[in-house]
């Protein structure tokens, strides 16, 4: 862990505890992250306007991989930006319309875009989204760049969503990010795919790299680093990819072996 240069976690079921809360102890851990001259992300299917609230105290010290890895910055400049095209995210609109207890929403750069403002739907929707306008039409924005199509599906997205969207695997990246999430995005728009930029912009090796996560939208980053953690509360197949274990989310499984990291590099530190 002496050579880690470089750490993205998920949020959810990760980093944040059940309640959605982060832990008190992360940001003296996280100065002394930044001291030793660490990279920190934030990788989330969140929307990067989120993400950015989220960590308001340290925003210009944070690497934001948001909506997937679909779009990652860092100190308000754009490092990788992989969207839809508008054919595509029509026809993505078009199915989910038809899908029952399911809620379409267009992830543009700009903000997320929405047709629906039931209770239980808007209750989840606003949890995730900082930026966003209700219109009538999702089908015709046509001024903003379309970073991923969700669907809060409040009757479960693995059963209820996602068989509609499976042929679309080959080309799309189709992911059950969360019990009653779906985030369909380019076949180039994955967390991996954004850590790899992130490695290849600030010369960091896989074996420098530490990433965490506890779902299927976190696989693909589990893959990018030698040290890859699954949450004692992932998913199965994401325990399977991960080389390594750390606690439950709300045991601060994360920030335990993030301490770990500081004992291991006790003598590096940047002035």
């Amino acid at each position: 862990m002496k050579d880690i240069k470089l750490i993205a976690t998920d949020m959810d079921g990760t980093l944040l505890n059940s309640k959605g809360e982060l832990s008190d102890t992360f940001y003296p851990i996280f100065d002394q992250l930044k001291s030793r001259g660490l990279y920190f992300a934030a990788a989330s299917g969140r929307q990067y306007y989120n993400l950015r609230k989220r960590f308001e105290p340290i925003q210009d010290d944070v690497i934001f991989v948001a909506e997937n890895g679909s779009y990652v910055v860092f100190q308000d400049q754009e490092l990788y930006v992989q969207s839809l095209d508008n054919l595509t995210t029509r026809e993505l609109i078009q199915v989910a319309r038809q899908i029952p207890n399911a809620y379409p929403i267009l992830c543009g750069k700009k903000k997320a875009y929405v047709e629906n403002t039931e209770d239980a739907f808007w209750a989840q929707f606003t949890k995730y989204f900082e930026r966003y306008e209700l219109v009538d039409d999702l089908l015709k924005i046509d001024d903003d760049s379309c970073l991923k199509v969700s669907l809060c599906d409040l009757a479960g997205s693995a059963t209820n969503s996602y068989p509609h969207f499976k042929p679309w695997e080959t080309s799309l990246q189709v992911k059950v990010s969360a019990g009653i999430w779906l985030d369909i995005s380019h076949k180039l728009a994955n967390k991996g795919q954004a850590l790899s930029v992130l490695q290849k912009t600030y010369g960091v090796s896989i074996d420098e790299t530490m990433v965490f996560g506890d779902y299927l939208n976190d696989l693909e980053m589990m893959h990018q680093a030698y040290y890859s953690y699954a949450m004692e509360n992932a998913h199965e197949h994401v325990k399977k990819a991960a080389r390594f274990r750390a606690k439950t989310n709300d045991e601060n499984g994360v920030l335990e072996i993030l301490n770990d990291v500081l004992k291991a590099q006790s003598g590096n530190i940047h002035e």
